[in-house]
């Protein structure tokens, strides 16, 4: 079987990897063209362009993948399959046509649930206990394919959008494996989604990591873990901006009062204790804004915080 994989992103790193380990020809990998990072902006491949180079297979960076020549030159490779995990781009019916039998694709979370860019970030936001992994067969509308292959597992109450990633991405390799494997044996059954269940999951903006005081302490909690590591959850403390990394739920059930529209300082002392809606947060790790990440307790001497202070933008 004939494959061309399409993935850019360390998520799809295991499922590349799987693919080299079994008994299928993986004929070109189609991944997103190099980019200028860092200070210096020197070019950087993309994580599976880099594990593609290594096993010494054909590669393909287009900026438009869907373009006329992309797609001709694509075509010429004769795939029975296409494997996608997390490519970058939208691929077209032109694309989705080309390969014999149809394109896989590895999508990280329960489908018809949190279709769209970002799905391990808005699970956690949203406060969801289990999440997985789905593999449907690729369509034009956004992850709406039919599903080939289903499996959940648990969201961990120290889980963040990075160690999430880190399971649903092994996770994918798996699924991924099994079924390539009922492809091949073609006991494979596709079912379609319920479209009544849908819930959408974008691509995350910078306001969308605002905390909003009147929210509770596990609301604010999640955006925290889910928001890692952009746009990051942030509020503001005398008017600079203040991005928080860990905290906890504190143990202060004040009565909803909105403290003035921001967060109300219940203590400061090792930690930073916030007042939310009916609970408390304790504040663990926090970067004020062109500075480094630092303790509460660094973070309260430095800034000379008190109880009474007001955390949000007045």
């Amino acid at each position: 079987m004939k494959i061309i994989f399409f993935g850019s992103s360390h998520f799809a790193v295991p499922s590349l990897e799987t693919l080299l380990k079994i008994p299928y020809k993986v004929c070109c990998v189609v991944t997103q063209p190099d980019k200028k990072k860092g200070r210096h902006l020197r070019l950087s491949a993309t994580d599976v362009k880099s594990i593609a180079q290594r096993a010494g297979l054909h590669i393909f960076q287009p900026k438009d993948v869907n373009a006329p020549e992309s797609v001709r030159y694509i075509a010429k490779f004769n795939p029975d399959l296409l494997v996608v995990v997390a490519y970058g781009q939208i691929l077209s019916q032109g694309i989705l046509a080309l390969p014999k039998i149809f394109a896989l694709n590895i999508h990280a979370s329960l489908l018809p649930k949190y279709r769209g860019a970002a799905p391990i970030s808005w699970a956690i936001i949203r406060g969801e206990k289990t999440t997985g992994i789905t593999v449907i067969q690729l369509t034009r509308k956004m992850d709406a394919g039919p599903m080939l292959l289903q499996k959940a597992i648990a969201i961990g109450g120290d889980d963040d959008s990075l160690t999430l990633e880190d399971k649903l991405r092994s996770l994918g390799a798996d699924l991924l494996l099994e079924a390539l494997k009922e492809i091949k044996e073609k006991t494979y059954k596709l079912t379609a989604q319920d479209e009544q269940k849908v819930i959408l999951a974008p691509k995350l903006k910078k306001n969308d990591g605002c905390i909003g005081w009147d929210k509770t302490a596990f609301e604010i909690l999640n955006l925290i873990r889910g928001s890692l590591p952009w746009p990051g959850a942030f509020t503001y403390y005398k008017d600079r901006l203040i991005k928080i990394s860990k905290a906890g739920i504190g143990p202060f059930v004040p009565r909803k009062t909105g403290a003035q529209g921001g967060g109300l300082v219940l203590n400061a002392g090792k930690t930073l204790e916030i007042m939310a809606d009916g609970s408390s947060l304790l504040i663990k790790e926090l970067q004020p804004e062109s500075k480094k990440k630092m303790s509460a307790a660094e973070f309260i001497s430095g800034y000379k915080v008190k109880a009474g202070d007001i955390f949000g933008k007045k």
